[in-house]
């Protein structure tokens, strides 16, 4: 057995710089998002091309992951990670320096296609720099906090730039983000030297996983828009199921699959994922229709709306760094991922109360216990999902935390839409006999479509509190455990 690897000395500054590429990313969701309106009168492109904005980065990066967090593991963390900012970056120049309606859409594909390399090698370098059980809570706390507020943090970001300066900024303001991350990974990060995975890349899982993945995503975002009766809406699903399963057929087959199925059978790691994927889709219930609710009915800007979701950023930071990181070593994940998701639910709970006439400050309570149950509940999972993983599965492990919340997104927005469109349908129906004021009516119904969609997300996190005690059964980490010591017990598969 090899001599236990020392960790790095300079692990704490590389994960400034880590946390900083992974805000980046994450900000990049709701940023753009906000400049959508303003680009479309600048370049004059239909409302049809608006939702592809959206989703050229979401079909890129969703359908990309696992291959970026292969590629992790062949090329090394540090390079893909070095390579995916060097890309995102170039990718968001082109972006702000759209001069037509094809330029953009290229431009966001390739944000997903970097993204895509990016986010799974963040995640994966702490997972082999970060092995001390104590020093692990800490990093992931931290890193959960960004990954978890940096969607808020976006609005805020996206309507100070689209107010005060335009929206080709909100592309823009991504290459001093990656300028810094870089310099950070070529002074500071060191990989350890262990757990790469020299095999050859499995061509036909990556074709297959990858049209799959496209497949599921662009099906979600169909039924969003043409209903989930639509032929093509069907089709997508029908193929994707045919892809994935498939992909599964071909991993169990190969010498050295693109995703070793040992990732997705471990009882723990099956668990995160899953139960991830699903507050995921609860998130959206708040992220979502709380968002129309400020700006479609008490009126705010975009900015003060980034503003609005404060609150939520400080209980996840709260949740995640001192709840979630000071009990990660003393309490079994499951004991803190259950009754996270759980105080996330009731978060919401309190949010189905909405009506036309709620104040901020009625709602205020809700926010915050949002973010404390998904703060204390994100950062053990992301740390449980890469605990113990072989180093040369850190990188597909990694991209599957991403996969699973990206596939749980697409579904977020899909289904909470449709639940959202039909129950502000039906209400309106029912009512129309005691309408007065046509205005007031139609936000009445609006409201109405919220607090239904909000209540199916309480469900489907209370259902990911279930998921998440039922299936993760692993004690307390262990505060010696080393990446060497993994590759050891392990050995690694021959070329």
């Amino acid at each position: 057995m090899s001599e236990t690897l020392q960790p790095d000395p300079r692990r704490w500054k590389a994960l400034l710089f880590i946390a900083l590429a992974q805000l980046m990313v994450v900000l990049d969701a709701t940023v753009v998002n906000i400049a959508l309106p303003r680009a479309k009168e600048d370049l004059g492109f239909a409302d049809s091309t608006t939702q592809w904005v959206i989703t050229a980065y979401a079909l890129a990066f969703g359908g990309l992951l696992l291959f970026g967090g292969r590629l992790a593991d062949l090329w090394g963390r540090r390079r893909t990670f070095m390579v995916g900012l060097v890309g995102f970056a170039a990718a968001s120049a082109l972006g702000g320096a759209a001069v037509n309606t094809s330029m953009l859409l290229g431009a966001r594909a390739l944000q997903g296609v970097f993204g895509a390399m990016l986010a799974p090698a963040a995640l994966s370098l702490l997972a082999v720099m970060f092995t001390d059980g104590k020093e692990r809570a800490k990093a992931f706390g931290i890193f959960g906090a960004v990954a978890g507020g940096g969607g808020a943090i976006g609005l805020i970001l996206g309507g100070a730039l689209t107010e005060y300066l335009n929206w080709r900024w909100t592309f823009f303001v991504n290459i001093p983000f990656a300028a810094v991350a870089l310099a950070g990974a070529i002074l500071v990060i060191r990989e350890p030297a262990v757990g790469l995975n020299r095999n050859r890349l499995d061509i036909p899982g990556v074709l297959l996983v990858t049209t799959g993945l496209v497949s599921l995503v662009y099906g979600f975002t169909r039924a969003e828009s043409e209903g989930w009766g639509d032929s093509s809406t069907i089709g997508l699903f029908v193929a994707a199921a045919v892809l994935l399963t498939a992909f599964a057929f071909v991993e169990s087959r190969v010498k050295a699959p693109l995703l070793p199925l040992r990732v997705l059978t471990d009882r723990n790691r099956g668990g995160v994922y899953l139960s991830l994927g699903m507050a995921v889709i609860g998130m959206f219930g708040l992220f979502l229709f709380l968002t129309l609710y400020m700006q479609g009915v008490l009126g705010y800007k975009p900015l003060v709306n980034g503003f609005a979701f404060l609150p939520m950023v400080a209980g996840m930071i709260t949740g995640s760094t001192q709840i979630g990181a000071r009990l990660m070593t003393r309490v079994p994940a499951r004991y803190l991922m259950a009754p996270g998701f759980l105080v996330a639910a009731l978060g919401l709970l309190i949010l189905t109360r909405i009506d036309v006439g709620t104040s901020y400050w009625q709602i205020l309570p809700g926010l915050i216990l949002m973010g404390l149950g998904m703060g204390t509940a994100f950062m053990p999972a992301m740390s449980l999902a890469t605990y113990g993983v072989q180093p040369r599965d850190a990188g597909v492990a990694s991209a599957m935390v991403n996969t699973s919340q990206q596939v749980g997104g697409a579904i977020g927005t899909a289904l909470l839409s449709t639940v959202a469109h039909s129950a502000g349908t039906e209400w309106a129906k029912s009512h129309a006999a005691t309408a007065t004021d046509p205005k007031l009516f139609a936000l009445q119904a609006q409201v109405h479509s919220y607090s239904t969609a909000i209540w199916w997300a309480v469900g489907i996190l209370a259902l990911a509190s279930l998921t998440a005690f039922t299936l993760i059964n692993a004690g307390k980490p262990e505060h010696h455990d080393s990446a060497a010591e993994i590759e050891d017990a392990v050995p690694v598969m021959a070329h």
